[in-house]
């Protein structure tokens, strides 16, 4: 049996251990691609294969790209405080130190969500818990916050900090979100098949809802955009990934994705969890994986490649909201 059958076969037995109503899983190796598709709903695989599908949290990957580019431009710099951006007045001394770097990182010191989302978004929690959230609010919650600690002293996911990074990108360059990620990522990566909105019913892979059978919305992401609203085939985010393997084959990017796979926060017992602008990174004596999830109520993903085996690997799958399905572990072994 050939390399790429023994690859092949490989897949579907992966496909195989994950519970999951719709998954995709495709995988690039020194650039020879291959894909399996399966699913306990037994859907067509090529209409799967072709759907634009929700990868929530792994947006913060293409947002982090984006900052690389701005700042390789030289629009902006990673040290730049946030307040200057959002042009906000200086008020209390932990808030205003917070940095761009700071805010990728995750080391902002600012907690995951801002207070008064929750109370926007309980109605619609299961389904839809950002959706109308703006970015005046997002903004607002963040000048009455007071971090209790000084920026970059330790490591706390932050969905906030994320998409307060995607609203000062847009003030600074005077471009809305979605149109600067198109212009300096999408559009040069040839990306043609991802975008910050819907496609449509007949385009978009669909979830389904809290312990029900009933089909949930397209996830909106709301003032969130930056840090969950990409949605993609998974040809293109194949090629998304093929890109950080190889950055000189994108000569526009090539800076930007050299940059991404470059460590910058160490953390934990001896510094074994570290992080770049746009990666959770998992060193290795043959070389570091990078990877990341997301998941939106209805949909979930894996992203992650490892240059020292010129290897990239895809996983999408539809859901039922919290019910664990297994493909963010399955996908990551493929990698290991």
């Amino acid at each position: 049996m050939t390399a790429a059958r023994l690859d092949q076969h490989r897949l579907a037995g992966v496909l195989g251990q994950i519970n999951a109503p719709d998954v995709v899983i495709a995988c690039s190796r020194r650039g020879e691609r291959m894909i399996a598709i399966g699913g306990t709903a037994r859907r067509d695989p090529v209409m799967l294969a072709n759907l634009h599908y929700e990868i929530g949290s792994a947006s913060k990957t293409f947002t982090g790209l984006l900052l690389a580019r701005l700042t390789h431009l030289g629009v902006l710099g990673l040290a730049d405080p946030l307040t200057w951006h959002l042009r906000l007045r200086q008020g209390h001394a932990h808030r205003d130190a917070i940095t761009l770097f700071h805010l990728i990182t995750h080391t902002s010191g600012l907690p995951r969500l801002p207070r008064d989302l929750y109370r926007h978004g309980l109605p619609r929690w299961f389904t839809n818990p950002y959706a109308g959230y703006t970015t005046e609010q997002l903004i607002t919650a963040f000048a009455g916050t007071r971090p209790s600690g000084e920026p970059g002293r330790r490591w706390h996911y932050s969905n906030f900090g994320v998409a307060l990074l995607g609203a000062a990108l847009a003030y600074t360059t005077a471009t809305p979100f979605d149109q600067l990620l198109s212009r300096e990522i999408l559009g040069p990566l040839g990306l043609a098949g991802t975008a910050l909105s819907p496609w449509g019913p007949a385009y978009d892979a669909v979830g389904h809802g809290y312990r029900t059978h009933r089909t949930v919305p397209p996830f909106d992401a709301g003032a969130f955009a930056a840090a969950g609203a990409v949605r993609a085939t998974p040809g293109d985010l194949l090629t998304y990934l093929e890109a950080h393997l190889n950055p000189n084959r994108v000569l526009p990017l090539s800076e930007a994705l050299r940059t991404v796979r470059r460590t910058a926060v160490r953390r934990g017992f001896r510094h074994q969890h570290t992080h770049t602008l746009a990666w959770f990174e998992h060193p290795y004596a043959d070389g570091s994986i990078f990877f990341h999830a997301g998941a939106t109520p209805g949909q979930e993903a894996f992203l992650g490649f490892r240059p020292s085996t010129g290897t990239a690997v895809v996983a999408l799958g539809t859901r039922r909201y919290r019910v664990s399905s297994g493909l963010g572990q399955r996908a990551y072994e493929l990698l290991t």
